[in-house]
């Protein structure tokens, strides 16, 4: 009998199979900030560790600090240093001044288009070329999606509230739901930031300070993380940013990483905050992508100064506002 001959661990070691990497995707600015602020954090993104960016306005058509052909600038800016650029329109459309953009974002071929509602839906099928689904489009089973992907969304990002187990039963790892040209749908989650609730054609932001809505004096400009809202007991409620309402506690999925990978997901939705931005991403790669654990990174994310503090209630079947990591 011959002896055992000992294994080659380098050998060993490239046949390991490896982990796909999680991209991440800088979500669209949910806030109103002075063009000069917006410039400089794009600025900053463009040498970050993200993947992906969606930019455009999606919260109300009366924040004009970039003009449609500057978003276009700036996407083309953002695609030249190697960022996946995807251009997102309003969420609520309300004019037909509003629909002209959506039109104007659905023609063009340069980029990809997020769809933030049926509208978008309507004009993007209609060109018959890939789009991805924002978190705002009701797909809460895998029928919904398949229905979806046959109109050609190649992308789903998740309704913020559902749970991991029940994005693997909408599109399961195993069996993905598929797009025309036949790839699998990548799931996408929305895991940093205040989660976004609910629009409204009634601005609350303008409300707050007894002002009509087409005479908001953008007062909102003066909140860079939205305008939080206490409970009479003095807790920390909900956020108003203009026509949405938020979560008061800043979603953050970093102690997820096995879980979401086991339901099939393959990329993090991070949404712009003001304070420390770019290390939400590091300590985000860090984690999902670099093997550090959440341990390791929490301090450096509580260190930056969130606007409000940590939950992760919604990814396993609690309330939002619960944190498992306390």
């Amino acid at each position: 009998m011959e002896p055992t001959r000992p294994m080659n661990l380098s050998a060993a070691a490239v046949a390991a199979p490896v982990a796909p990497r999680f991209a991440l995707t800088v979500g669209p600015l949910l806030y109103h900030w002075p063009r000069e602020r917006l410039m400089a954090f794009y600025a900053a993104i463009a040498d970050s560790v993200a993947d992906t960016v969606v930019i455009g306005e999606s919260v109300c058509a009366r924040r004009r600090e970039l003009r449609p052909d500057d978003w276009f600038g700036l996407a083309r800016d953002l695609a030249a240093v190697g960022k996946e650029v995807v251009l997102v329109g309003q969420t609520l459309i309300e004019s037909e001044a509003d629909l002209r953009l959506l039109r104007r974002l659905a023609e063009q071929v340069e980029f990809m288009v997020e769809a933030g509602d049926a509208s978008a839906l309507q004009l993007l099928s209609g060109q018959r070329r890939a789009f991805a689904l924002g978190p705002h489009i009701n797909v809460y089973s895998r029928a919904a999606l398949a229905e979806h992907a046959a109109l050609g969304a190649v992308r789903w990002t998740a309704p913020v509230e559902l749970s991991t187990d029940v994005l693997a039963l909408v599109n399961p790892p195993g069996d993905p739901v598929r797009a025309p040209g036949g790839e699998p749908i990548a799931t996408e989650v929305f895991a940093f930031g205040r989660l976004p609730l609910s629009f409204s054609a009634r601005c609350f932001t303008a409300r707050h300070h007894r002002l009509n809505k087409d005479e908001c004096e953008f007062r909102c400009l003066a909140d860079a993380d939205g305008l939080l809202l206490s409970s009479t007991e003095g807790q920390p409620f909900l956020v108003l940013n203009g026509t949405q309402t938020q979560s008061a506690a800043v979603q953050c999925l970093i102690g997820a990483a096995a879980t979401l990978r086991a339901a099939g997901v393959a990329r993090l939705r991070l949404s712009p905050c003001s304070a420390g931005f770019v290390e939400v991403l590091d300590a985000f790669d860090a984690v999902f992508n670099a093997g550090a654990t959440p341990a390791q990174a929490l301090p450096a994310l509580q260190a930056i100064g969130l606007p409000g503090g940590l939950a992760d209630g919604y990814a396993h079947r609690r309330p939002g506002l619960e944190w498992s990591l306390a």
